[in-house]
């Protein structure tokens, strides 16, 4: 059971994110989606690119490279990385947020 997320979101379908130790809710439209991310476990997230994303931190840290800018984000921080921009992350355990993607096929449901 989510320790963030109330039921209306951990009743979404989960989202397909190929991360282990990510737990992800998707809120599908015809043009973008919203997920709601929880981190078990600290992963890195290799660098990559694709349409714009912007996120809310909710809960723990996430060390992000956006366009060779590196950001240390906590609680109640944001960011946006703008379409085909090249990103990373380090992201640690307890990490939590919702992120909004300009893409409707980021990713599929489980």
């Amino acid at each position: 059971m989510s320790k963030v997320f109330p039921d209306p979101i951990t009743n979404l379908p989960e989202a397909d994110v190929p991360i282990d130790g990510v737990r992800a809710y998707l809120s599908q439209s015809e043009g973008h989606q919203v997920v709601f991310m929880e981190f078990s476990k600290d992963v890195n997230v290799p660098e990559h690119s694709h349409e714009s994303q912007w996120a809310v931190v909710l809960e723990g840290r996430i060390d992000i490279v956006i366009g060779g800018e590196k950001l240390a984000l906590g609680k109640g921080d944001q960011y946006f990385v703008p379409k085909g921009v090249k990103h990373s992350a380090r992201i640690y355990a307890g990490y939590a947020d919702v992120t909004f993607f300009n893409q409707k096929d980021r990713y599929r449901k489980k």
